[in-house]
């Protein structure tokens, strides 16, 4: 059984770089047809894609997100990464890795971790 965890910074300042880990357990994020996907829900909002990252190590960013968002992975510790630049309260969320089986269809969820952006 896959399971997806988030960690990272819950406190980020404005103008800095937000920075999450998705450690994946149970399966490989190299392993065919599966997506590594990131996605978070603003207060009161519904929820936005917002990038990931395919089995053969292809990344790809929301085009409302493109300019501020990377996104990669690591094969040898079983991970994928977000970095979010130049961050402001409107950034505040809670964000959630994911597994994305094919045509943006999420399957599996981490729990998913606050992330305040605050002076």
């Amino acid at each position: 059984q896959v399971q997806l965890q988030e960690s990272g910074p819950g406190l980020v300042k404005p103008s800095q770089t937000l920075s999450l880990t998705c450690t994946v357990s149970g399966g490989s994020i190299a392993t065919s047809p599966y997506h590594w996907v990131w996605i978070r829900q603003p207060p009161g909002k519904g929820l936005e894609w917002m990038g990931g990252v395919g089995y053969r190590g292809n990344t790809y960013a929301w085009p409302s997100l493109q300019s501020r968002t990377s996104i990669s992975r690591d094969t040898s510790k079983n991970q994928f990464t977000l970095q979010l630049s130049s961050v402001t309260p409107e950034d505040t969320a809670v964000y959630y890795c994911a597994r994305d089986s094919g045509n943006y269809f999420v399957d599996t969820w981490g729990q998913g971790t606050q992330v305040t952006v605050s002076s």
